[in-house]
């Protein structure tokens, strides 16, 4: 997946979660440590760093440096990690959860968009009853 196509991933997301009720802007075309920003249904502040994957994984993998600055932003973000794969789509509220027990590390792509190249990473991963799940899919529909 090419850095255009996670872009109008992003894009669509937001818009779907606007028509929600939502009320985000995409940040992801700059360099940031999020790719959206508004506000949630409710009206509180909040950021969002989501992942597209092609593959699924009952364990869904957050970089703990994009977790760190997450975590840096103000107390009263509220600081979301969403996460789309085969099976569905999962929202993690990170300033709800207890991140200490679900560290590890990892080979990793260097970058998200993967050139073959792979570095140690400190990560969590999260296991997907953690998530609110907006949409899941069953095994026999995948796409």
């Amino acid at each position: 997946m090419n850095i255009k196509k996670v872009h109008q991933w992003e894009q669509a997301t937001v818009q779907i979660l606007n028509l929600l009720g939502w009320n985000l802007k995409w940040t992801g075309e700059n360099f940031s440590h999020f790719d959206a920003s508004g506000f949630t249904p409710k009206g509180f502040p909040c950021v969002i760093e989501m992942k597209f994957r092609k593959k699924y994984y009952e364990n869904k993998l957050l970089e703990k440096y994009k977790y760190d600055k997450l975590m840096a932003l103000d107390q009263h973000i509220v600081k979301l990690y969403f996460v789309a794969d085969p099976r569905g789509n999962y929202f993690f509220w990170l300033n709800e959860l207890a991140m200490d027990d679900l560290q590890d590390v990892i080979s990793c792509p260097k970058s998200t968009l993967w050139n073959g190249s792979k570095i140690n990473k400190d990560v969590y991963l999260l296991p997907e009853e953690l998530a609110s799940k907006l949409t899941i899919y069953p095994k026999e529909e995948r796409y």
